[in-house]
């Protein structure tokens, strides 16, 4: 289209500034209000993780800061807000991992990981492509299967696929749904080693986690969603309560201290 602006790329952000900054955010669908009232920030170098039990909202919540849903409020994101953003433009500052990741044709794993790259085609980054795509492989574990069909993997395999593909894409914000749902404990822990690293590096990454032991044990703050309104967000351990848990989660919750790093273990009371 003649007269079309060229997307604006990202530029380097201080550490600790905010990325992402959520202001009355609520989103309805149909008669139902799935969030309200949301106030939120992510700032650049940090792993915030959203916690709260089913329905409280927390995939809607990343899906309206990816600009994936209508909301209500405001959403900044890299200093602007979302609809100022073009698509091209919002996917060179975020990308974004689903909790379900559909292919219709049998791509290789390789190939995959390569559309993570489309964001930076035409561009001097686009030089960039080869190492990114073989990096992301890498630090996933997946580089032994690259030549393979995507559909042909297990389901933990396409997962840790998936999130090389959004670690290829190279954004300075991250947000990631349930990354580690469909992973065993060895790769459990290389995701969270590799969201460490992406965060030291500058990034920000907001990653919904379902298992609170993995969210006390590597975010530097917790956001807890309630019923679609944010109950309390701080570090793990003072936010990890066993009284707020309880509340939110409705079932006696024993929170106790890692006899080694002091992070909290969370466990649901029992009596045997």
């Amino acid at each position: 289209m003649i007269g079309a602006r060229a997307p604006r790329p990202p530029r380097p952000a201080p550490p600790g500034s905010p990325a992402i900054e959520v202001r009355d955010l609520g989103v309805e669908r149909g008669p139902r209000t799935v969030l309200t009232g949301l106030d939120l920030a992510v700032r650049t170098g940090e792993v915030l993780a959203l916690v709260g039990p089913n329905g409280a909202g927390k995939s809607t919540l990343l899906a309206a800061v990816g600009g994936d849903v209508p909301f209500t409020g405001r959403v900044v994101v890299d200093g602007a807000p979302l609809g100022s953003w073009s698509h091209a433009e919002l996917a060179m500052r975020r990308a974004i991992l689903l909790q379900k990741q559909t292919l219709a044709f049998p791509f290789t794993v390789r190939q995959v990981v390569a559309m993570g790259r489309a964001p930076w085609s035409a561009t001097p980054l686009a030089d960039d492509d080869e190492a990114a795509v073989t990096e992301a492989m890498r630090r996933t574990d997946v580089t032994e299967f690259a030549g393979r069909p995507y559909p042909r993997l297990s389901g933990g395999e396409q997962a840790r696929v998936a999130l090389a593909r959004v670690l290829a894409q190279r954004t300075g914000i991250l947000l990631l749904d349930e990354p580690t749902a469909a992973l065993d404990l060895r790769h459990q822990e290389m995701v969270f080693e590799v969201v460490r690293r992406r965060a030291a590096s500058g990034a920000a990454v907001v990653a919904v986690v379902h298992d609170l032991g993995l969210a006390a044990a590597h975010a530097d703050r917790v956001a807890v969603l309630s019923e679609g309104r944010l109950a309390a967000c701080g570090p793990p351990d003072e936010i990890l309560t066993a009284s707020l848990l309880t509340d939110v989660y409705r079932h006696d919750v024993e929170v106790l201290p890692h006899p080694r790093t002091g992070r909290p273990l969370i466990v649901p009371r029992r009596e045997r």
